[in-house]
């Protein structure tokens, strides 16, 4: 991986830690080892931002998710994120989601979050070893029956293929959306589910089987029945190296043996795909039942 990309990881991560308080372009310039006005150009030019519009829609979108989940208020909200006034955190927020930060906390709606990931290196640079990741842990979960508010495409069967035919902003719609697990999931769908047929691979938010809230545009709803899973987890990573967390996990389900552990498959609900987190590792759950 070149130490340019290096450097804007290591500004994404300063970013990340720093969000609650002023950072400045010395501050990044820091953490990336090169100067404050290189350190600009590399961050824009990878991740197609300034610093500073990437640091606003961030502290935005975390502000989005303190008015959902707590009970704060819109002043204490835009002054812990590091807003001068209400007023002007309020005219962001408007501008960013299009709608008051009020009305929002007042009740809810999706909107399209900001969800950045580090920035990547190309095929061609990626280091995938993976000497540290030695085990995958297999536990049984079980889900209760709930919907799964999805945006479909049509041909996709993973990530990169779905993000070409939707956009890659539908994660940020879906994180904005309460779900019962906490976070939004990839799933790829079985023959049923399927509509077209061809399309296999979806991002959603689960919610309650008695949901009743807002569906976003473009957006549908399809219920899922209860089910037991089998959660297949790695262990951490480095963000860098998730494609090799990826594939041993994948390994480790081709190769275990449902039957001698008593289980078949359960082609009523969908495979699901956790975010790729360094910090818990990766984690799919394959949907079993008893033999």
């Amino acid at each position: 991986m070149n130490d340019r990309l290096k450097a804007v990881q290591r500004m994404q991560r300063y970013i990340e830690s720093h969000l609650g308080e002023v950072i400045t372009p010395a501050d990044l310039a820091a953490v990336s080892y090169f100067s404050p006005w290189y350190a600009r150009r590399l961050f824009e030019e990878y991740t197609g931002l300034t610093p500073a519009r990437y640091i606003r829609r961030l502290k935005l979108s975390r502000s989005a998710l303190r008015l959902r989940d707590e009970r704060c208020t819109v002043l204490d909200t835009a002054l812990d994120m590091g807003f001068g006034s209400a007023e002007g955190y309020q005219r962001a927020f408007r501008t960013e989601f299009g709608i008051n930060p009020r009305a929002y906390a007042e009740a809810p709606v999706p909107i399209p979050l900001f969800t950045p990931s580090l920035v990547e290196s190309d095929e061609s640079e990626r280091n995938d070893s993976m000497e540290n990741v030695k085990t995958v842990f297999v536990t049984e979960v079980k889900k209760p029956a709930r919907k799964v508010i999805v945006k479909r495409g049509i041909k996709a069967d993973e990530y990169r293929s779905y993000c070409e035919e939707v956009g890659c902003d539908v994660w940020g719609i879906l994180v904005s959306i309460k779900s019962i697990g906490g976070e939004p999931v990839c799933m790829w769908l079985p023959e049923h589910l399927r509509k077209p047929k061809a399309n296999i691979y979806v991002q959603g938010a689960e919610v309650p089987e008695d949901y009743s809230g807002p569906v976003p545009d473009g957006f549908e709803v399809i219920d899922l029945p209860a089910g037991d899973f089998l959660m297949f987890r790695g262990e951490p990573f480095d963000e860098e190296n998730y494609v090799s967390a990826i594939q041993q996990v994948w390994q480790a389900e081709e190769k275990f043996d449902l039957s001698a552990s008593g289980y078949m498959p359960d082609d009523r609900n969908p495979r699901i795909q956790l975010e790729p987190i360094g910090t818990r590792g990766y984690i799919e759950l394959v949907p079993v039942k008893n033999l």
